[in-house]
């Protein structure tokens, strides 16, 4: 038996990033933006003029695990948070990230890819990623 699995497209992972690229130019954000496949592997990114190499990462680990969890990371921290084990659960997964600004890209029903965005105010993060979707005409998982 062959699997086949739907993956967002480079092409559209490039203009995802162009999207929410030209929001934080507009709004004056310094962030940087990541968009993966299902797997959570980069498939596009950008950091904006004058953001640390940090900020990047903490972009790439919302993407990540936007795409590992098919939730959103403000999603995924409500999960955990209400665990005892919460501490332990994040303490031991190398790059799971609770901040909000990952969101899941969904097509017909799939998780194809995700997007991660960090930079500024988590609600800014996760507006700039949700304008870059809206723009490509592409659904989210919260």
């Amino acid at each position: 038996m062959i699997v086949t699995k739907q993956v967002l497209s480079a092409q559209t992972a490039l203009s995802l990033v162009t999207h929410a690229n030209r929001l934080a130019g507009e709004r004056g954000w310094g962030v940087a933006i990541v968009v993966t496949d299902p797997e959570g592997e980069v498939l596009a990114a950008l950091r904006r003029d004058g953001v640390g190499r940090h900020i990047l990462g903490f972009a790439t680990d919302k993407a990540y695990t936007a795409a590992l969890m098919q939730k959103s990371t403000e999603a995924y921290f409500e999960e955990v948070r209400v665990r005892d084990d919460s501490r332990i659960v994040l303490a031991n997964r190398e790059r799971l990230i609770v901040w909000g600004g990952g969101l899941p890209i969904v097509h017909q029903g799939v998780v194809v890819g995700a997007i991660g965005v960090s930079g500024v105010a988590g609600h800014e993060d996760i507006a700039c990623a949700e304008a870059a979707l809206t723009a490509e005409g592409l659904g989210w998982a919260v």
